[in-house]
Protein backbone atom coordinates (compact mmCIF):
# COMPACT_ATOMS: atom_id res chain seq x y z
CA UNK A 1 0.00 0.00 0.00
CA UNK A 2 0.87 3.67 -0.39
CA UNK A 3 2.89 5.71 2.10
CA UNK A 4 4.54 3.27 3.94
CA UNK A 5 0.99 1.40 5.60
CA UNK A 6 1.48 -1.93 5.01
CA UNK A 7 0.13 -5.19 6.88
CA UNK A 8 3.11 -6.71 7.78
CA UNK A 9 4.41 -3.78 10.13
CA UNK A 10 3.89 -4.08 13.78
CA UNK A 11 4.50 -0.41 15.66
CA UNK A 12 1.87 -0.46 18.11
CA UNK A 13 0.29 2.33 17.11
CA UNK A 14 -3.13 3.35 16.60
CA UNK A 15 -4.94 0.82 13.65
CA UNK A 16 -6.97 2.09 10.73
CA UNK A 17 -10.09 0.53 11.97
CA UNK A 18 -9.70 2.27 15.62
CA UNK A 19 -9.04 5.56 13.87
CA UNK A 20 -12.31 5.51 11.77
CA UNK A 21 -13.88 4.43 14.98
CA UNK A 22 -12.92 7.59 16.57
CA UNK A 23 -13.48 9.84 13.76
CA UNK A 24 -16.78 9.17 13.44
CA UNK A 25 -17.34 9.28 16.84
CA UNK A 26 -15.85 12.71 17.04
CA UNK A 27 -17.82 14.09 14.44
CA UNK A 28 -20.92 12.82 15.55
CA UNK A 29 -20.24 14.41 19.09
CA UNK A 30 -19.41 18.24 17.02
CA UNK A 31 -23.06 17.56 15.11
CA UNK A 32 -21.24 16.61 11.84
CA UNK A 33 -23.55 15.06 9.38
CA UNK A 34 -22.26 12.38 7.51
CA UNK A 35 -20.16 11.64 10.06
CA UNK A 36 -18.98 7.84 8.90
CA UNK A 37 -18.36 9.16 5.92
CA UNK A 38 -16.49 12.17 6.20
CA UNK A 39 -14.38 10.02 8.55
CA UNK A 40 -13.56 7.69 5.94
CA UNK A 41 -12.81 10.27 3.72
CA UNK A 42 -10.37 12.17 5.59
CA UNK A 43 -8.35 8.43 5.92
CA UNK A 44 -8.09 7.68 2.86
CA UNK A 45 -7.28 11.22 1.91
CA UNK A 46 -4.42 10.98 4.91
CA UNK A 47 -3.16 7.45 4.19
CA UNK A 48 -4.03 6.73 0.89
CA UNK A 49 -5.39 3.22 1.60
CA UNK A 50 -8.42 2.53 -0.73
CA UNK A 51 -11.62 0.42 0.85
CA UNK A 52 -10.25 -2.28 -0.44
CA UNK A 53 -7.26 -2.54 1.35
CA UNK A 54 -9.18 -1.18 4.30
CA UNK A 55 -11.37 -4.27 4.38
CA UNK A 56 -8.94 -6.47 3.50
CA UNK A 57 -6.25 -5.24 6.19
CA UNK A 58 -8.13 -3.54 9.03
CA UNK A 59 -5.65 -3.52 11.74
CA UNK A 60 -3.23 -1.81 9.72
CA UNK A 61 -1.25 0.37 11.87
CA UNK A 62 -0.66 4.05 10.59
CA UNK A 63 2.35 5.87 11.27
CA UNK A 64 2.82 8.54 13.67
CA UNK A 65 2.69 10.98 11.06
CA UNK A 66 -0.82 9.88 9.69
CA UNK A 67 -1.89 9.75 13.15
CA UNK A 68 -1.32 13.05 13.68
CA UNK A 69 -2.77 14.21 10.25
CA UNK A 70 -5.37 12.76 10.83
CA UNK A 71 -6.31 13.26 14.07
CA UNK A 72 -5.77 17.23 13.11
CA UNK A 73 -8.10 17.13 9.95
CA UNK A 74 -10.95 15.46 12.19
CA UNK A 75 -11.25 18.35 14.58
CA UNK A 76 -11.14 20.81 11.92
CA UNK A 77 -13.74 18.87 10.33
CA UNK A 78 -15.50 18.98 13.82
CA UNK A 79 -15.07 22.80 14.02
CA UNK A 80 -17.55 22.67 10.32
CA UNK A 81 -14.40 23.72 7.80
CA UNK A 82 -16.07 21.80 4.60
CA UNK A 83 -14.40 18.26 4.24
CA UNK A 84 -13.57 19.84 0.63
CA UNK A 85 -11.44 22.60 2.21
CA UNK A 86 -9.50 19.93 4.03
CA UNK A 87 -8.92 17.64 1.39
CA UNK A 88 -8.69 20.08 -1.49
CA UNK A 89 -10.98 18.71 -3.92
CA UNK A 90 -14.43 17.81 -5.06
CA UNK A 91 -15.48 16.13 -7.88
CA UNK A 92 -18.12 17.45 -9.92
CA UNK A 93 -19.35 15.16 -13.17
CA UNK A 94 -17.12 12.54 -12.60
CA UNK A 95 -14.18 15.09 -12.76
CA UNK A 96 -11.83 16.36 -10.27
CA UNK A 97 -11.90 19.85 -9.09
CA UNK A 98 -9.53 21.66 -6.78
CA UNK A 99 -11.62 23.91 -4.66
CA UNK A 100 -10.79 26.16 -1.38
CA UNK A 101 -12.12 29.02 0.42
CA UNK A 102 -12.14 31.15 -2.59
CA UNK A 103 -15.01 29.63 -4.29
CA UNK A 104 -17.98 27.83 -4.20
CA UNK A 105 -17.61 23.92 -3.62
CA UNK A 106 -19.40 22.17 -6.79
CA UNK A 107 -22.53 20.10 -5.74
CA UNK A 108 -24.34 17.94 -7.35
CA UNK A 109 -27.50 20.09 -8.60
CA UNK A 110 -24.97 22.16 -10.38
CA UNK A 111 -24.29 18.80 -12.92
CA UNK A 112 -27.98 19.82 -14.14
CA UNK A 113 -27.45 22.73 -15.61
CA UNK A 114 -24.31 20.85 -17.49
CA UNK A 115 -25.86 18.25 -18.90
CA UNK A 116 -28.49 20.44 -20.07
CA UNK A 117 -25.88 22.69 -21.70
CA UNK A 118 -24.08 19.21 -22.96
CA UNK A 119 -27.98 18.27 -24.37
CA UNK A 120 -28.43 21.34 -26.50
CA UNK A 121 -24.44 21.23 -27.74
CA UNK A 122 -25.37 17.75 -29.11
CA UNK A 123 -28.67 18.66 -30.63
CA UNK A 124 -26.97 21.48 -32.63
CA UNK A 125 -28.92 24.10 -31.09
CA UNK A 126 -26.27 26.23 -30.24
CA UNK A 127 -25.26 28.87 -32.97
CA UNK A 128 -21.26 28.34 -34.14
CA UNK A 129 -19.46 31.19 -35.72
CA UNK A 130 -16.75 29.69 -38.20
CA UNK A 131 -17.15 26.48 -37.02
CA UNK A 132 -16.19 27.45 -33.26
CA UNK A 133 -18.97 27.34 -30.40
CA UNK A 134 -17.69 29.67 -28.51
CA UNK A 135 -19.22 29.75 -24.33
CA UNK A 136 -19.23 32.07 -21.58
CA UNK A 137 -19.42 30.73 -18.24
CA UNK A 138 -20.43 33.61 -15.88
CA UNK A 139 -19.14 34.13 -12.03
CA UNK A 140 -17.10 30.81 -13.11
CA UNK A 141 -15.82 30.36 -9.93
CA UNK A 142 -13.81 26.82 -9.49
CA UNK A 143 -14.35 26.53 -12.94
CA UNK A 144 -16.52 23.44 -12.87
CA UNK A 145 -19.28 24.31 -15.50
CA UNK A 146 -17.27 25.57 -18.03
CA UNK A 147 -14.60 23.08 -17.90
CA UNK A 148 -17.27 20.35 -17.69
CA UNK A 149 -18.88 21.47 -20.37
CA UNK A 150 -15.82 21.95 -22.88
CA UNK A 151 -14.71 18.80 -21.58
CA UNK A 152 -17.89 16.32 -22.43
CA UNK A 153 -18.60 18.44 -25.65
CA UNK A 154 -15.45 17.65 -27.04
CA UNK A 155 -15.17 14.07 -26.16
CA UNK A 156 -18.81 14.10 -27.88
CA UNK A 157 -18.05 15.72 -31.09
CA UNK A 158 -14.41 13.18 -31.26
CA UNK A 159 -17.10 9.99 -30.86
CA UNK A 160 -19.36 11.06 -33.74
CA UNK A 161 -16.41 12.38 -35.81
CA UNK A 162 -17.84 15.52 -35.89
CA UNK A 163 -15.87 18.74 -37.29
CA UNK A 164 -16.20 21.66 -35.39
CA UNK A 165 -14.50 22.68 -31.83
CA UNK A 166 -15.66 24.25 -28.55
CA UNK A 167 -14.31 27.17 -27.16
CA UNK A 168 -14.95 28.87 -23.54
CA UNK A 169 -13.89 31.80 -21.17
CA UNK A 170 -15.04 31.58 -17.88
CA UNK A 171 -15.33 35.01 -16.11
CA UNK A 172 -15.48 36.25 -12.26
CA UNK A 173 -14.83 39.21 -10.15
CA UNK A 174 -12.54 37.46 -7.94
CA UNK A 175 -9.10 37.78 -8.93
CA UNK A 176 -8.78 34.62 -5.93
CA UNK A 177 -11.32 33.21 -7.49
CA UNK A 178 -9.92 32.59 -11.20
CA UNK A 179 -6.63 31.60 -9.72
CA UNK A 180 -8.53 28.28 -8.54
CA UNK A 181 -9.95 28.02 -12.24
CA UNK A 182 -7.27 28.30 -14.12
CA UNK A 183 -5.19 25.36 -12.08
CA UNK A 184 -7.83 23.54 -12.74
CA UNK A 185 -8.03 24.27 -16.18
CA UNK A 186 -4.01 23.47 -16.70
CA UNK A 187 -5.37 20.00 -16.13
CA UNK A 188 -8.81 19.57 -18.00
CA UNK A 189 -8.79 21.55 -20.88
CA UNK A 190 -5.52 24.19 -21.30
CA UNK A 191 -7.14 25.73 -23.74
CA UNK A 192 -9.78 27.38 -21.68
CA UNK A 193 -9.51 31.49 -21.12
CA UNK A 194 -10.39 33.12 -17.96
CA UNK A 195 -11.11 37.16 -17.21
CA UNK A 196 -11.28 39.02 -14.11
CA UNK A 197 -14.95 40.67 -15.31
CA UNK A 198 -17.45 42.56 -12.88
CA UNK A 199 -20.30 40.67 -14.66
CA UNK A 200 -19.49 41.75 -19.05
CA UNK A 201 -17.30 44.44 -17.94
CA UNK A 202 -14.07 43.12 -19.63
CA UNK A 203 -15.99 40.80 -21.68
CA UNK A 204 -15.47 40.98 -25.79
CA UNK A 205 -17.09 38.98 -28.41
CA UNK A 206 -20.67 36.89 -29.04
CA UNK A 207 -21.04 33.64 -27.35
CA UNK A 208 -23.30 31.11 -28.69
CA UNK A 209 -23.81 29.92 -25.16
CA UNK A 210 -24.12 31.61 -21.97
CA UNK A 211 -24.27 29.72 -18.57
CA UNK A 212 -24.33 31.13 -15.19
CA UNK A 213 -24.95 29.91 -11.79
CA UNK A 214 -24.45 33.71 -10.08
CA UNK A 215 -25.21 34.59 -6.41
CA UNK A 216 -28.74 33.93 -5.95
CA UNK A 217 -29.05 33.30 -2.02
CA UNK A 218 -31.74 36.31 -0.44
CA UNK A 219 -29.27 38.26 2.16
CA UNK A 220 -31.43 37.71 4.54
CA UNK A 221 -31.40 34.19 4.34
CA UNK A 222 -28.07 33.53 4.10
CA UNK A 223 -27.59 33.89 8.19
CA UNK A 224 -29.65 30.49 8.35
CA UNK A 225 -27.37 28.57 6.13
CA UNK A 226 -25.54 25.58 7.42
CA UNK A 227 -22.41 26.73 9.28
CA UNK A 228 -20.26 25.30 6.36
CA UNK A 229 -21.87 27.38 4.19
CA UNK A 230 -22.47 30.28 5.92
CA UNK A 231 -18.48 30.71 7.65
CA UNK A 232 -16.62 28.36 4.99
CA UNK A 233 -18.50 29.43 1.21
CA UNK A 234 -17.22 32.95 -0.42
CA UNK A 235 -19.69 35.81 1.11
CA UNK A 236 -19.57 37.22 -2.48
CA UNK A 237 -20.71 34.19 -4.35
CA UNK A 238 -24.12 33.40 -1.83
CA UNK A 239 -25.12 37.05 -1.67
CA UNK A 240 -27.90 37.47 -4.35
CA UNK A 241 -29.09 41.04 -2.93
CA UNK A 242 -32.46 41.78 -1.11
CA UNK A 243 -34.60 39.72 -3.35
CA UNK A 244 -31.87 36.95 -4.92
CA UNK A 245 -32.63 38.76 -8.32
CA UNK A 246 -30.27 41.22 -8.73
CA UNK A 247 -27.46 39.16 -11.08
CA UNK A 248 -30.58 37.20 -12.88
CA UNK A 249 -31.80 41.01 -13.97
CA UNK A 250 -28.36 42.55 -14.76
CA UNK A 251 -27.26 39.29 -16.76
CA UNK A 252 -30.45 39.11 -18.69
CA UNK A 253 -30.53 42.36 -19.66
CA UNK A 254 -27.21 43.04 -20.92
CA UNK A 255 -26.91 39.29 -22.61
CA UNK A 256 -28.07 40.01 -25.73
CA UNK A 257 -25.11 42.11 -26.29
CA UNK A 258 -22.93 39.44 -25.96
CA UNK A 259 -25.23 36.99 -27.38
CA UNK A 260 -25.13 35.26 -31.31
CA UNK A 261 -28.62 35.47 -32.45
CA UNK A 262 -30.09 32.11 -31.29
CA UNK A 263 -27.62 31.99 -28.87
CA UNK A 264 -28.85 30.67 -25.39
CA UNK A 265 -28.47 31.73 -21.69
CA UNK A 266 -28.62 29.01 -19.25
CA UNK A 267 -29.04 29.65 -15.03
CA UNK A 268 -29.03 27.71 -12.22
CA UNK A 269 -31.52 28.64 -9.84
CA UNK A 270 -32.68 28.38 -6.05
CA UNK A 271 -35.40 26.07 -6.01
CA UNK A 272 -38.59 28.93 -5.61
CA UNK A 273 -36.96 31.11 -8.20
CA UNK A 274 -38.10 29.40 -11.51
CA UNK A 275 -41.29 31.80 -12.11
CA UNK A 276 -39.77 34.83 -11.18
CA UNK A 277 -36.51 34.35 -13.77
CA UNK A 278 -39.03 33.10 -16.16
CA UNK A 279 -40.77 36.60 -15.87
CA UNK A 280 -37.34 38.09 -16.14
CA UNK A 281 -36.40 36.26 -19.39
CA UNK A 282 -40.05 36.97 -20.77
CA UNK A 283 -40.14 40.82 -19.92
CA UNK A 284 -36.53 40.75 -21.68
CA UNK A 285 -37.58 39.59 -24.77
CA UNK A 286 -36.41 36.04 -24.87
CA UNK A 287 -38.00 32.95 -25.83
CA UNK A 288 -38.40 29.29 -25.87
CA UNK A 289 -37.99 29.70 -21.87
CA UNK A 290 -37.66 26.20 -20.04
CA UNK A 291 -37.15 25.17 -16.67
CA UNK A 292 -35.63 22.01 -15.62
CA UNK A 293 -35.41 20.28 -12.60
CA UNK A 294 -32.99 18.42 -10.89
CA UNK A 295 -32.55 14.47 -9.57
CA UNK A 296 -34.80 16.05 -6.36
CA UNK A 297 -37.52 16.99 -8.68
CA UNK A 298 -36.96 20.76 -7.43
CA UNK A 299 -36.72 23.67 -10.40
CA UNK A 300 -33.00 23.74 -11.08
CA UNK A 301 -32.34 25.60 -14.36
CA UNK A 302 -34.02 28.04 -16.57
CA UNK A 303 -33.34 28.64 -19.81
CA UNK A 304 -34.31 31.68 -22.59
CA UNK A 305 -33.21 32.21 -26.43
CA UNK A 306 -32.22 35.33 -28.12
CA UNK A 307 -34.09 36.07 -31.01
Amino acid sequence: MRNGICPEENRNGVTLKDAVSWGRAELEKNGVEEAALDAWYLLEHVTGVSRAAYYAYPETEMTAEQESGYRDLVQRRGRHIPLQHLTGTQEFMGLEFQVNEHVLIPRQDTETLVEYALDHLKKGKVPEREGKVRVLDMCTGSGCILLSVLTFAREDLKKRNLPGTVEGVGADISEDALCVAEKNAERLYPSAGFVKSDLFENIAGRYGMILSNPPYIRTEEIRSLQEEVRLHDPFIALDGKEDGLYFYRKIISDAPGFLEPGGILIFEIGYDQAEEVSELFESAGYTEITVKKDLAGLDRVVSGVLQ
